[in-house]
């Protein structure tokens, strides 16, 4: 699949809209409305927009089984289409405490295992960052203890799911593969809606290069991968994240889905200046902050994500 590139957009910029994915989108029943956790949806809407976790995977459908292709010109004025493929990096899923009652024994076997792998593999994690991971997990063995840190986290949810990526790159699993495989276990990648979700849900793709057309040579500056970040709940849904708001906004016609542009950016090998050339030399600031917001998104919820660490950490190296 390859995307239009307008005139006026940067290599940047075309990347950044060529993977952004546009997720078909339902509206929800106004009976359902006056029953969302204002917390998470404090603003009254006539009308609340929302999707599947199912169909935010078939948009990388195609992408995971052909690649993404992105339409670049080169310094030389040459243009060609470079394809990237997507992989799992990360994902961390929060729901509601009614989600979690639902299916409780799901939520808590696939939590607990997951503690149980970062204590077995993380063993220089510090006790704070245990009890963080610990504390939305619900327990009708916690006592009172447990109770209180559960009420502390009311605005972040309960986790539900997650995952962090720590193989090579040619030792991943594709997205669709991967995702397929995760949810046989925990269905709520597939069933839950962005609706259920709290705002600290998010998710973050690796982009790797796999070839251009037309072929023919090997341009470093085309080696440059990437890794993008985007929320998942549909508190977001209001916010503008991309800077053409009028393309955005085109997006977000009825009918047309539900954009969910990557709100953090980092990338590995970027080399010469083919992602930092246009805009007036805008887009080099653009990829300051976007690497900086990743970066305080994964502190606050105190994350370490091996991608993200590896990615700057070798830029810094």
């Amino acid at each position: 699949m390859i995307c239009d590139k307008m005139s006026m957009q940067s290599n940047l910029d075309c990347f950044l809209q060529c993977t952004t994915p546009v997720v078909q989108s339902q509206f929800l029943p106004k009976t359902e409305i006056r029953n969302l956790n204002r917390l998470w949806h404090p603003r009254e809407r006539e009308t609340v927009e929302y999707f599947t976790l199912g169909n935010l995977w078939n948009c990388y459908d195609e992408w995971s089984a052909y690649g993404a292709g992105v339409p670049i010109v080169l310094n030389n004025g040459e243009t060609l289409v470079q394809y990237y493929v997507p992989y799992l990096s990360a994902i961390q899923i929060f729901t509601s405490n009614s989600s979690v009652n639902t299916s409780r024994e799901e939520t808590e076997s696939g939590y607990c295992e997951t503690r149980d792998f970062y204590s077995d593999s993380c063993s220089d994690e510090s006790e704070s960052e245990k009890l963080w991971r610990w504390d939305g997990c619900s327990s009708e063995d916690g006592g009172s203890e447990q109770e209180n840190l559960c009420h502390l986290n009311d605005r972040l949810g309960y986790l539900y799911f997650q995952y962090f990526e720590r193989s090579t790159p040619y030792g991943r699993v594709p997205l669709m593969d991967k995702i397929n495989g995760l949810a046989q276990r925990y269905p709520g990648l597939m069933s839950l809606r962005s609706v259920d979700l709290s705002p600290a849900s998010w998710m973050a793709i690796a982009w790797y290069p796999i070839y251009h057309i037309p072929m023919g040579r090997t341009i470093k500056d085309l080696s440059t991968c990437f890794l993008t970040y985007h929320t998942l709940s549909s508190s977001f849904q209001d916010m503008d994240l991309e800077d053409d708001l009028e393309r955005d906004e085109r997006k977000r016609k009825e009918g047309e889905g539900i954009s969910l542009p990557p709100f953090g950016l980092a990338t590995y090998k970027m080399q010469g200046n083919v992602w930092v050339s246009g805009n007036c030399g805008r887009d080099q600031e653009r990829l300051v902050s976007l690497l900086s917001v990743a970066d305080s998104w994964l502190k606050q919820l105190r994350v370490q994500h091996h991608d993200f660490d590896y990615f700057s950490g070798i830029r810094h190296g």
